[in-house]
């Protein structure tokens, strides 16, 4: 899989410098993912470039930077270790506590009288406490982003980048919760016992199968919403990016054949989603037979890979499998979204050459989009779980926002959010 590497590069400030770089990068076949000048001194510029690079990628292009008589390889950037260096995340006051009187106020003896009133009243809860506005993101780390079954630790830098961006996006609070357990009835009772400090439960890197009977014992056991984000989140972001491609192309998403490539949690997330929404015809194809029994068992129908190519009039693909779809397998007017990340099936613009009349992948086709306006407009609704309409919504929502040729806005405008999380609010009343 690609992961970035950040090189530090010094260049003679002279035309041509930089260029020849960038020629011995392009030499090796990688792709610069960002590029800054540090600082410019005494006739020479230092580079931070990021890129794309996997195992098995040529790590000797440094010393033949190294051996260009206008440059100088200097090292490695910790740019992304020192972005989470002492974590993402903290707890603060929200208010200011400064005299005697207030920290009286906030603790005891005066916050008594607050406890009382929630145990004479707990609805309460949603007025003098911060429940209201966080949420419990809980993983037991069996699927962690393409790294796989790399436990519950090694999450929590996931687990906090989620809680970070809800408190940017949102100002909602995201608490980490790690599960040291793999067995959904296990999992469940943890869950279930900690959920009392929470508005919502947001469920993160679980495998599947078990990830969906750990959703559906505890959104049938706890009253709040509770939301597998790699299911629905992925799916709501698809929706709306195959309801903006349906419209710019002319064609009816509910009568088009849909073919979904991988039916983990995603997978099965997005074909879920897109029945209710009213697609007739799907297709899909897994190499676990028990993904593909689940997905007849739900109406679908189990092709064969190379048929699925073939029939469907779309194609997502959330495996995680680098190159799966050969380019020759593109026909001519396909919408294709190769999802997985960092590495999609097939790159967008090989797809976009071979016909396809819209391509796209995970690294715009993600679920940052969607999960922050999500649960932030179920807990302003009070919902008691989240609705097929309130993920539709928000879907609509998304797709509402982009402009132009894009089949997905960009994810740090947060008029996004605003907009999603109106839309899921007000889905979200009538069932509140």
């Amino acid at each position: 899989m690609k992961i970035p590497e950040i090189i530090i590069v010094e260049t003679v400030h002279q035309p041509g410098s930089l260029a020849r770089v960038l020629q011995v990068i392009a030499d090796a076949g990688l792709a610069i993912e960002h590029l800054t000048a540090l600082r410019r001194d005494q006739g020479k510029t230092l580079w931070e470039i990021t890129l794309e690079m996997d195992e098995e990628a040529d790590r000797s292009l440094y010393e033949r930077i190294g051996q260009l008589s206008n440059a100088r390889f200097v090292g490695k950037s910790d740019r992304v270790f020192n972005r989470h260096r002492g974590g993402k995340i903290k707890t603060v006051a929200s208010l200011p506590i400064n005299t005697r009187q207030v920290l009286r106020d906030v603790y005891t003896p005066g916050v008594a009288r607050v406890c009382l009133a929630i145990q004479k009243d707990p609805q309460a809860a949603w007025e003098y406490t911060a429940r209201g506005s966080t949420v419990a993101i809980v993983t037991n780390g069996t699927a962690v982003l393409g790294l796989g079954n790399i436990g519950a630790l090694a999450g929590l830098p996931v687990m906090e980048g989620k809680a970070a961006l809800f408190s940017d996006l949102v100002g909602l609070s995201g608490v980490p919760i790690l599960i040291d357990a793999t067995e959904p009835a296990r999992v469940v009772e943890l869950v279930a016992g900690i959920a009392p400090s929470f508005g919502a439960i947001q469920l993160e890197d679980f495998a599947a199968p078990e990830c969906f009977e750990i959703e559906t014992q505890l959104r049938a056991r706890l009253d709040k919403p509770v939301l597998h984000d790699d299911q629905h989140g992925t799916a709501v972001v698809t929706l709306a990016a195959l309801l903006n491609a349906a419209r710019r192309s002319g064609i009816d998403l509910a009568a088009s054949v849909v073919g979904q490539i991988g039916l983990g949690a995603a997978g099965s997330g997005i074909v879920r989603l897109l029945q209710a929404y009213g697609v007739k015809r799907v297709l899909g194809t897994d190499r676990n037979a028990g993904a593909v029994q689940r997905l007849e068992a739900g109406g679908g129908e189990g092709v064969t890979l190379e048929a699925l190519m073939q029939r469907a009039d779309i194609v997502i693909a959330t495996t995680g499998v680098k190159g799966l779809i050969r380019p020759a397998w593109v026909r001519k007017g396909q919408v294709i979204l190769a999802l997985s990340n960092p590495d999609p099936e097939i790159e967008p613009l090989v797809a976009r050459e071979q016909g396809a009349a819209f391509a796209a992948d995970g690294k715009g086709i993600n679920n940052v989009l969607a999960f922050p306006g999500l649960f932030k407009g179920a807990l302003e609704a009070r919902a008691r779980s989240f609705t097929d309409a309130m993920l539709m919504a928000a879907a609509e929502a998304i797709a509402g926002v982009a402009s132009g040729d894009e089949l997905v806005p960009d994810p740090l405008d947060k008029e996004v959010h605003e907009k999603v999380t109106a839309a899921v609010r007000a889905a979200a009343a009538p069932a509140a």
